[in-house]
């Protein structure tokens, strides 16, 4: 739970990479998506050295490429698949759970559910593992900008209704796609790609908390927002200072999440770091 009045410092501590585009234990190149879990273990897709890498708390000097136990399911975009990945080491290649997707984002529900967006499709679908054409429940009417069509979605968020939220990116605006609706309702932006604090540009990685409030990693403005359940606008929580490296600064987020004390965490893509906000 993020209490609704919840502040963080303004000034990021690199907690993964920051050392420079390349291929290294300690850097990144184009860094897309992450997820941090119960210990504050931050996993992030490593987009252009075709890699996931882990970076335990505390470790700012080198990551490793995962291997623990469990297993990571994981979008191969250019592969055009999804694959379910071992973190136990030795592990030398990955089974394919869906094929000929143009996948960008995923996440699995509480019953285990896994929903994928595909942006080619322009629609997000929801799968039992080992199914391989899913069920509809976000757009399948083409692309467009109508409220029951998306335009090239990227990452999305399923609550515990199962209602779904998605960065509905070239038409720069998330929305809500209630479970079984035909079409779905527009929680942040929808008026532009600009920097009024009424408009998303690109929006990126989301997160909605037990409250139903609405955090975007906004791609084009650089910043990350704050929509409050039925906001007509939003606010700016990190960012918003211009594209740059500076410790208050993000260039191009593309993915965001909480760990369980509320501290935030950004993926600052063309910075080829993980940047962490603590919760005040």
């Amino acid at each position: 739970n993020i209490p609704a009045n919840a502040k963080w410092t303004q000034n990021g501590v690199t907690v993964a990479g920051g050392h420079g585009r390349g291929d290294a234990t300690n850097q990144f190149w184009r860094p897309l998506g992450l997820f941090v879990d119960d210990d504050q273990t931050v996993v992030i897709a490593d987009y252009a050295n075709h890699r996931i890498m882990q970076w335990k708390n505390g470790d700012t000097a080198n990551g490793q490429v995962v291997a623990e136990t469990d297993s990571l399911i994981i979008c191969d975009w250019k592969n055009h698949r999804v694959v379910r990945w071992s973190r136990r080491s030795g592990t030398t290649q990955g089974e394919i759970l869906i094929n000929n997707i143009n996948c960008y984002g995923l996440t699995m529900d509480e019953q285990r559910y896994l929903y994928v967006a595909d942006f080619g499709k322009h629609e997000v679908r929801r799968y039992q593992l080992g199914e391989k054409i899913g069920t509809l429940v976000a757009d399948g009417n083409g692309q467009g900008d109508g409220l029951n069509q998306l335009n090239v979605p990227h990452y999305f968020f399923v609550d515990r209704d199962h209602s779904v939220y998605v960065s509905d990116y070239s038409n720069n605006r998330v929305m809500k796609w209630v479970e079984g609706a035909k079409e779905g309702i527009v929680v942040a932006g929808g008026q532009g790609e600009w920097s009024a604090l009424t408009q998303v540009s690109y929006p990126q990685g989301l997160f909605v908390d037990t409250l139903g409030t609405l955090y975007v990693a906004e791609y084009g403005n650089s910043r990350v927002m704050r929509w409050t359940q039925g906001a007509k606008q939003g606010t700016v929580i990190v960012g918003g200072n211009g594209r740059g490296e500076g410790a208050n600064q993000l260039h191009y987020p593309t993915d965001l999440s909480f760990d369980r004390h509320g501290n935030l965490y950004v993926v600052d893509s063309s910075n080829d770091r993980v940047q962490r906000f603590s919760i005040k």
